[in-house]
């Protein structure tokens, strides 16, 4: 990070605005800031160096989309998460970069393949959660595997938004609930990693200057994403957080 130079800035600084945007409008976007960040910065260091610029966009999402949140979601996902996050931070401490890498693309690719399959064997449901108002034991079941994997990938590359995504448009939500839903779970979530970040030595005082610049990147590209998101065809919107978790999922293991 000493050796960073004007068009890497540049990079991350574009990839600061996307994470505003994706906060407020496609989540799966997210994957592509990700991507920036692991490809300029070393990729173990760069999630420490994203996760506050991710609290800043999850705090913007929340002032916006706050009333739209389906708490019985968010309490049933909150300990499967907590799993994960412990498996996340017990995997980095002996992962390299390539480990990194190969295992974040391979499970966000399996997701986006299970969730294009179910999605094809069932109708659309009509409401924002009618999966996850009746909690069978398959619903259950399924939270509670969303949940460790969304934890694990936050943990391990802060790549938890497009396994929720995924989760959050199998059950069924819509737009206004399904950015609610992720705004608050995202800001509980990433402000619960800060710890775990700092003692894995992936957040100090270098990485946060380097925040210190980048952090007003967000708020423009969380203003363009409030501007956008009434204008996205719900369809269309599945179709983009799908594609670009695809996209990333690629991208991880190909680079």
């Amino acid at each position: 990070m000493d050796t960073i130079t004007l068009w890497q800035l540049a990079a991350l600084a574009a990839a600061s605005t996307l994470v505003g945007f994706s906060k407020t409008a496609v989540s799966g976007a997210n994957t592509i800031s990700l991507a920036v960040f692991a490809a300029v910065l070393p990729a173990r260091e760069s999630t420490g160096v994203l996760l506050p610029i991710l609290i800043a966009g999850d705090i913007l999402a929340v002032l916006v989309y706050r009333r739209h949140a389906h708490w019985p979601t968010l309490l049933r996902l909150f300990p499967a998460v907590a799993a994960g996050v412990v498996a996340g931070t017990v995997f980095m401490v002996w992962a390299d970069d390539a480990a990194v890498r190969t295992s974040i693309g391979a499970i966000l690719l399996f997701m986006a393949g299970v969730t294009v399959w179910r999605r094809r064997a069932r109708p659309e449901p009509a409401s924002e959660q009618q999966d996850e108002d009746r909690p069978t034991r398959g619903g259950r079941l399924k939270a509670r595997s969303y949940g460790v994997l969304g934890g694990f990938t936050t943990m391990v590359a802060n790549a938890g938004g497009p396994v929720m995504s995924l989760y959050l448009l199998s059950a069924g939500f819509r737009k206004l609930g399904f950015l609610g839903t992720s705004a608050w779970f995202f800001l509980i979530v990433n402000t619960s990693k800060v710890p775990f970040s700092v003692g894995l030595g992936l957040i100090d005082a270098r990485s946060l200057l380097l925040d210190a610049a980048l952090v007003l990147f967000v708020i423009p590209g969380a203003y363009l994403g409030r501007v956008c998101v009434g204008r996205i065809d719900q369809r269309l919107f599945d179709r983009i957080v799908i594609g670009a978790t695809v996209l990333g999922g690629l991208q991880l293991l190909l680079s």
